[in-house]
């Protein structure tokens, strides 16, 4: 098939490369270099250097609101275009383009965590499952119906890292199997049991040490590795990546032995977290040049 791929960031990068192993993808749009890092210097998207290492051709407008972008879209003759966090709402005009529409590879169980953060809301929410769903798309945000998903099991241990990781590998091969047996009829999703993942907010990455001790594991493993959750050690921000309950119970943030915390009610231990400045460190580790206070802020 004649395929445009649409995507920006590391999660997208499995199913380009499964989708280029399979068919013609004509065209590869991506989010334009932004700068980044101390220098801040242009840095292409992990999509469009994927791209440029097949040997794809890249595009990488601002918008595709104007008629010529619409244009040139069109004029590519595709099949179908999958999207997977392009970051751009897409015109009507563009959805139509495709002779099989555009399809939408989704890190959830559609219609639960429509929106921009699923992954870090199952696991904040306590859910025990997610998965993918491959979607056509339409206007309204994430509501088109469904051709496929897949399921996964969300551990007791697994952080925002782990399930991405996993969630864009099951992605990949789902959109190859869709692709190969298109057209497929698709359905639409359930009325009920519709949740909206907005955007996560730094301002949520604070612990609050009164809350029970599942909400804030949860906290701890929905925010690793970004923005990631913290808390103050002493007068230093330390962000907690890793964490699993233990039994244990104090005034909150009371440090009860190594790196494990009182909560509200119950207690973590905190497995691997960063200091300023430094890399993710195993807890251990971080105990061997940082002594925790009594109270953790």
């Amino acid at each position: 098939m004649r395929v445009i791929f649409m995507g920006t960031p590391d999660f997208s990068v499995p199913a380009l490369r499964a989708i280029a192993a399979r068919h013609e993808v004509v065209a590869v749009y991506s989010q334009p270099p932004r700068a980044a890092g101390r220098g801040q210097k242009s840095r292409p998207s992990p999509v469009q250097r994927a791209a440029e290492e097949l040997g794809l051709s890249v595009r990488v407008p601002e918008r595709l609101k104007s008629p010529e972008d619409q244009a040139d879209f069109a004029a590519l003759g595709a099949d179908v275009a999958v999207v997977v966090a392009y970051g751009l709402i897409l015109p009507q005009a563009v959805l139509d383009a495709p002779r099989q529409g555009c399809l939408n590879i989704h890190a959830s169980l559609l219609p639960r965590w429509r929106g921009a953060a699923p992954i870090h809301r199952a696991i904040m929410a306590g859910d025990a499952e997610t998965g993918v769903a491959i979607m056509q798309m339409e206007a309204g945000l994430d509501t088109g119906p469904v051709l496929a998903e897949a399921r996964t099991a969300i551990g007791s241990g697994d952080t925002t890292a782990d399930l991405h990781d996993r969630l864009a590998g099951m992605g990949a091969g789902l959109i190859v199997d869709v692709l190969d047996r298109l057209p497929l009829t698709a359905t639409p999703q359930a009325v009920e049991g519709v949740t909206y993942a907005t955007k996560i907010d730094k301002a949520e990455a604070r612990i609050d040490w009164t809350r029970p001790a599942a909400e804030v594991d949860r906290q701890i493993r929905g925010l690793s590795p970004f923005p990631g959750a913290w808390c103050l050690v002493g007068d230093e921000r330390v962000k907690l990546l890793r964490s699993r309950l233990i039994a244990g119970s104090g005034e909150p943030g009371a440090v009860l032995s190594g790196f494990s915390v009182a909560c509200g009610t119950g207690a973590i231990e905190v497995l691997e977290a960063q200091r300023e400045g430094k890399r993710p460190m195993p807890a251990a580790e971080i105990l061997r040049g940082l002594s925790l206070p009594p109270q953790l802020g």
